[in-house]
């Protein structure tokens, strides 16, 4: 069984390269590809999971080389969900960038790079989820680097551009950051491995201790976008494609969330810091939903709701219990589906309605009831309604705190009951103005075809909201028979909106919205699972006895 822990990342790296020697020649024969591997590394994922449930951690040495010297591979519980949850939505986001590429024909789109870009950040994402040392999870964090610069820039439109240059920006920074890391833990203690950095760092001075931890979690807490490092989010996001943008939003800050878990659990423990990722877990969350009230932005919106549960995450580690870790983990699977299900199914209403911008939006309950079903679902699944898997998850988290009975976990029991209120309005918000009052006047009817502005025209004309930065820049207050939809399609330039949505676009949103609920039907047996990763997490024994053979 080991050796199927590398399977998960060789398997979409060799797919790259087959991707990239078909091309366009062979467009259909490199969509099989696609689809086939991310189905491959779904099964294999799931069999992992069920495999280290089983018989405890399972890890393999490349090319036979024990630590340090080796790359070490680990897959125990906590990885083996985070790689199931993820390969089934990235499955499920390419079948909805497959259906938008057919749809939109397009033909000048840069397939052949796309398809390859998608696989590399899989491999990323596997590689992240299974390192079992600091310099493969190094790694495995520039691997999605260059997909993801190159995914946020497809079409080489002035929005996208301008987002992936401030992307890539935040990401070398973190990424130099990531190797002062690396070199101060390898010079204090002659490894990079998990498993012997977990017995050697305990040796070391606690101001050293504390150093080398506080460099990591601000790293990771770039990757994870908590606040206040999350301003680059909010303005790189929503200009990209919707796929894009949904495993993004959905999956990408989450590996910075599980980086964490997975060192304050295993090379700090003892939660000296635990006061302090609750006042970040609480300011992210208030700070964030704040931000999403404020926004008229569809994709904006959705972008600071997810700075603000990512704050629901750090709490969980904050409070470094067992159960606070299982409600963390259950929140973490959650939010990956439910926040992919909400940027798909706003790629689908810029579909439908020529823009995200609420203002301009109406009547798509009557027009569009699917539609209205494809967002209520995981928008109150967001919100946390009871007895969806959001409920679940905060649910946990808040009895946890309870259960601490400090201070701060007091507050952050307050604060997570009030973010989770005006989640709920927010949500409320979107579902009145885009759903349930009329269609106002001007909006964009089937058939209009909407072109991509270009930066002078986008950068010069606020909107109809007469406010910079909404998402409807360049449109004009009076709305003209062509409109703008800047992140509509794969290629940036132009869509004709349809009154009838593409089935594989609809197909592959519904099947991430099963998988939210599937937390909810099958909520016990998740929870029971979530808290023997926790419980195997604060052991820290099996990965260790698993890694270094002791």
């Amino acid at each position: 069984m080991n050796a199927l822990v590398p399977l998960p990342v060789l398997l979409p790296l060799c797919a790259t390269g087959l991707s990239l020697a078909f091309g366009t020649r062979l467009g259909r024969f490199q969509r099989f590809i696609s689809v086939a591997v991310l189905t491959a590394v779904t099964a294999l994922s799931a069999i992992l999971m069920v495999a280290a449930d089983r018989q405890g951690p399972l890890s393999v040495h490349l090319g036979d080389f024990a630590p340090p010297l080796g790359i070490t591979l680990v897959a125990d519980r906590l990885s083996g969900l985070m790689l199931t949850v993820s390969s089934a939505v990235t499955l499920c986001v390419l079948v909805y960038s497959l259906g938008q590429g057919m749809t939109d024909r397009d033909k000048e789109t840069p397939l052949a790079v796309f398809h390859p870009a998608y696989l590399i950040l899989v491999a990323g994402v596997s590689c992240t989820f299974l390192a079992g040392d600091l310099v493969n999870l190094y790694v495995g964090f520039e691997i999605m680097l260059v997909a993801s610069f190159v995914l946020l820039t497809l079409g080489g439109t002035g929005p996208r551009m301008r987002a992936g240059s401030t992307y890539v920006i935040i990401s070398l920074f973190s990424s130099m950051l990531f190797l002062t890391a690396i070199a101060m833990t390898y010079a204090a203690t002659g490894t990079a491995n998990f498993a012997q950095l977990a017995v050697r760092l305990a040796e070391l001075p606690i101001g050293v201790q504390t150093l080398i931890q506080a460099l990591l979690l601000t790293v990771f807490a770039i990757k994870a976008a908590v606040f206040p490092l999350a301003a680059w989010l909010p303005d790189s996001y929503p200009t990209a494609p919707a796929p894009v943008t949904a495993v993004f939003a959905g999956l990408l800050t989450k590996v910075g969330v599980y980086c964490m878990l997975r060192t304050e659990t295993l090379l700090f423990p003892g939660n000296r810091i635990g006061d302090l990722l609750m006042a970040i877990a609480l300011a992210s969350m208030v700070i964030g939903i704040l931000g999403a009230v404020a926004q008229t932005d569809l994709k904006r919106l959705l972008s600071f709701t997810l700075i603000s549960h990512i704050g629901y995450m750090v709490f969980g580690i904050g409070l470094a219990t067992r159960e606070a870790y299982g409600g963390a983990i259950v929140y973490v699977a959650h939010h990956i589906t439910v926040q992919t299900t909400l940027f798909l199914v706003a790629g689908l209403i810029e579909r439908r309605g020529g823009t995200t911008e609420l203002t301009r939006l109406g009547g798509l309950a009557r027009a569009a009831p699917m539609l209205a079903v494809l967002f209520f679902v995981p928008a109150m699944n967001l919100a946390g309604i009871p007895p969806l898997s959001g409920f679940i998850g905060k649910l946990g988290l808040m009895r946890a705190g309870v259960a601490d009975g400090g201070g701060w976990a007091w507050v952050l029991v307050a604060g997570s009951a009030a973010t989770s209120l005006l989640t709920l309005y927010v949500v409320a918000k979107v579902w009145n103005l885009a759903f349930w009052r009329a269609a106002p006047p001007g909006q964009a009817a089937a058939g209009t075809v909407l072109e991509a502005g270009d930066d002078s025209d986008a950068d010069s004309d606020p909107g109809p909201d007469g406010v910079f930065g909404t998402g409807d820049e360049g449109i004009g207050t009076t709305p003209p028979p062509a409109g703008r939809a800047s992140a509509a399609t794969l290629h940036g330039r132009a869509v004709t909106t349809t009154s009838r949505l593409p089935h594989p676009m609809v197909a592959a949103t519904a099947a991430t919205i099963a998988i939210g609920l599937a937390f909810t039907v099958f909520a016990d047996p998740l929870t029971a699972y979530t808290d023997r990763t926790a419980a195997e997490l604060l052991q820290r024994a099996p990965y260790i006895q698993e890694v270094l053979g002791r």
